[in-house]
């Protein structure tokens, strides 16, 4: 199983950097495991950890890739700024913290977690992560759960683009406004919640249940499929090992363009289906 990370395809960035499309999320994972979830995630051959400051398991991330053996350069890892860092030099001193807890001396990607509005600082943790990219701390640079609104915001006062902006995307909820702003403009969208969290009968539907019994694969393969052949960036989380290697199983089939379509159909595009935090409301 060592050498199968070489088969996921990676993603050129805006920052000249590129990024595996698949990767292994931790959201929720228990801090106190989060280092044995990893290292398996590690020898099922995922190369790219997305964590967060506010997860509180980055200690865990960081033992797991320091008794790897891997190379620092295969590996690609993530972690985010929380709200109640964004003002002054906060976030300097926010990703100091992380890369200490990670063990590395910089990240691939930090992320603006969410632009909390309400408390008018966002643009100034845009413009500092700017900065902290400069300095080399960040090779990549993105933001989370920002809309079109925020995002207008941070390129009119930097003039830099996020590489990146991971978002609530699943079948049921697919935020088309803010992905084609992103996609015409070179960001990539990362698919945080790829599978709708188990909130809805996702896997019920027959666009997905039908597709799956095609291609005699799961349900859950089938939608992360089709997140790849949107073109999304997608790391599921699970703590199953099993469920780890089956999630990571999805390059040796396609689902057809019609298939695409019926799963695209599934979206109301009334915005009913988020499952999230709406990021005008969480600050």
């Amino acid at each position: 199983m060592a050498d199968q990370h070489t088969s996921v395809p990676t993603v050129a960035l805006n920052s000249g950097h590129a990024i595996p499309q698949l990767g292994y999320g931790v959201f929720k994972v228990d801090p106190a495991k989060t280092e044995k979830y990893v290292t398996e995630a590690l020898e099922v051959g995922y190369r790219h950890i997305d964590t967060a400051a506010i997860y509180g398991n980055e200690e865990g991330v960081g033992r797991a890739i320091a008794s790897s053996g891997i190379p620092r350069d295969e590996l690609f890892i993530t972690t985010k700024l929380w709200n109640d860092r964004q003002a002054g030099d906060e976030p300097r001193a926010a990703i100091q913290e992380s890369l200490e807890k990670l063990q590395l001396e910089f990240v691939d990607l930090y992320l603006v977690h969410w632009p909390a509005p309400a408390n008018g600082n966002y643009v100034n943790a845009w413009t500092t992560l700017v900065s902290l990219n400069e300095a080399g701390l960040a090779r990549s640079i993105g933001v989370s759960n920002h809309l079109v609104e925020h995002l207008a915001q941070l390129e009119a006062a930097t003039g830099t683009l996020p590489a990146v902006n991971q978002l609530e995307i699943h079948p049921a909820y697919q935020q088309r406004e803010v992905v084609e702003w992103c996609t015409s403009r070179g960001v990539h969208i990362e698919a945080w919640g790829p599978l709708g969290q188990g909130k809805y009968d996702l896997f019920g539907t027959p666009a997905v249940a039908d597709a799956a019994a095609a291609h005699e694969r799961t349900p859950a393969q089938v939608v992360l499929r089709w997140h790849l052949q949107k073109g999304f960036i997608v790391f599921p989380k699970t703590v199953n090992r099993e469920r780890m290697a089956e999630n990571f199983a999805l390059f040796d089939f396609a689902l057809s363009d019609a298939e695409v379509e019926a799963i695209t159909a599934l979206d109301p595009q009334d915005g009913s289906g988020r499952v999230g935090a709406h990021p005008s409301e969480l600050n």
